[in-house]
């Protein structure tokens, strides 16, 4: 037994001691190797290490389904139903005298979802611009939404001059800073007023790609090239408190070879995303053509027309119409026909959202209150948000809109000016 347990047991010994050291070296090159597989990429994808290790069972004990980040997303609520209606920021501007014009401009104008910039410029008395500021910080609808902004620190702005630019840049920045919420750009000045309702306007922009931009232009400079492209003025509003006229400079330039100009009118809807381009200035060149037209006659006609058409991702955005109707007389004059009742049928019929100029309290300012605003006793424009008794005088639920007859006119226009092939035939030409 014991020579029988020797030959079993002493040989089996011997024989454990020859393969273990092979298999111990064995291991370890499958390990090396599977290491060196994960540092040169042979297991590259994710897959194929989740099939190789699948075989082990490692989930935990509360764990029952995996969790990944495009579950959530997937999960997410959709967003409110109100938030497809667009947003609009104005300017609204005016000088000395001005104050009563503009403030009814301001309420046949107003909307609760909208932001607003008004200034009277420094040419205004102290007494005027106060009671702007008193009036706005008086009105229980104003306060309630803060969405009302008054430029307490007045510009000097030139009639057509850069001052008149740099305006309206202000604004921008002031509303890009006060709200991230609006959509498009308008401004206007106390000589305009409204043909249509707010909730006919944003009824109609609402179904609009928000990139576009409404501004009138052409490069066919024709007698501006010589009449405002080759002279050179200087704005006194840029170092005078007192409002001037602008200075003409004997010296003349050439039309420049860097850039295309454009011209067109100073009244415009811009979006968002170009309003940005202009005032945080990321690309220099609306920099450079501030610099340019601050010796530029009528330089509100030309820069924003400028800067767009030059830079090729804007100028397939430009829609080539103002929104307003604006009566030249023939030939034109330095300032447009002053607007009356007997241009209401011409107004009404052209289907854009607002018109210019008219004098103060004008008896067709009250025709268009009560024909097309519904606008009653110098209160608000009536629209879906108004509550209250009387109505307007507080706020119900302001994504409610109640189109009318204006957002048929304003579906016709959008339908010529966009929705057609003159669109893309009148751009930057």
């Amino acid at each position: 037994m014991e020579i029988m347990k020797g030959f079993v047991t002493i040989p089996t010994f011997n024989m454990e001691k020859k393969w273990a050291f092979p298999l111990i070296i064995s291991s370890l090159i499958c390990v090396f190797l599977l290491v060196t597989s994960f540092n040169v990429g042979l297991l590259s994808s994710l897959h194929t290490i989740h099939s190789i290790f699948s075989i082990f069972p490692l989930r935990s004990a509360n764990q029952t389904n995996p969790v990944f980040i495009e579950s959530k997303f997937s999960s997410a609520p959709p967003p409110p139903a109100g938030h497809s209606i667009p947003r609009l920021a104005y300017l609204v501007t005016g000088s000395k005298g001005d104050l009563d014009r503009l403030w009814r401009t301001l309420r046949a104008l107003y909307h609760p979802l909208n932001q607003y910039v008004v200034h009277l410029d420094l040419e205004s008395p102290a007494a005027e611009r106060l009671e702007l500021a008193n009036r706005v910080e008086n009105d229980s609808i104003f306060v309630k939404l803060g969405n009302v902004h008054i430029i307490t620190k007045a510009n000097m702005v030139t009639y057509r001059g850069p001052t008149m630019v740099a305006n309206t840049l202000h604004a921008c920045a002031v509303l890009l800073k006060k709200s991230k919420e609006w959509d498009w750009f308008i401004n206007l000045s106390a000589s305009d007023y409204p043909l249509v309702t707010q909730d006919d306007i944003l009824y109609t922009f609402s179904s609009l790609p928000k990139n576009l931009n409404f501004i009138e232009h052409t490069s066919r400079l024709g007698w501006k090239e010589g009449q405002r492209a080759k002279p050179l003025i200087i704005d006194p509003g840029l170092y005078m408190s007192t409002k001037t006229d602008v200075l003409w400079v004997t010296q003349r330039r050439e039309v420049p070879t860097a850039f295309k100009l454009f011209t067109g009118s100073a009244w415009m809807g811009l979006s968002r995303a170009f309003v940005e381009y202009c005032v945080w200035g990321w690309d220099n060149l609306p920099r450079t053509l501030l610099m340019y037209y601050t010796n530029f006659i009528s330089s509100p006609e030309g820069y924003f027309q400028t800067v767009i058409c030059n830079v090729p991702e804007f100028a397939t955005t430009a829609v080539n119409h103002d929104l307003h109707y604006i009566a030249w007389d023939v030939p034109p004059k330095q300032h447009p026909h002053t607007l009356t009742i007997n241009d209401m049928g011409k107004m009404t019929g052209s289907n854009v959202p607002f018109a210019r100029k008219f004098k103060r309290d004008d008896a067709v300012l009250d025709k268009i209150d009560n024909e097309l605003l519904g606008r009653k006793n110098g209160s608000f424009t009536p629209g879906g948000w108004c509550s209250g008794n009387p109505l307007c005088s507080d706020v119900g639920d302001s994504t409610r809109l109640k189109p009318g007859p204006g957002a048929r006119k304003l579906a016709k226009l959008m339908d010529r000016i966009v929705r057609s092939s003159k669109f893309t035939q009148n751009q930057c030409k």
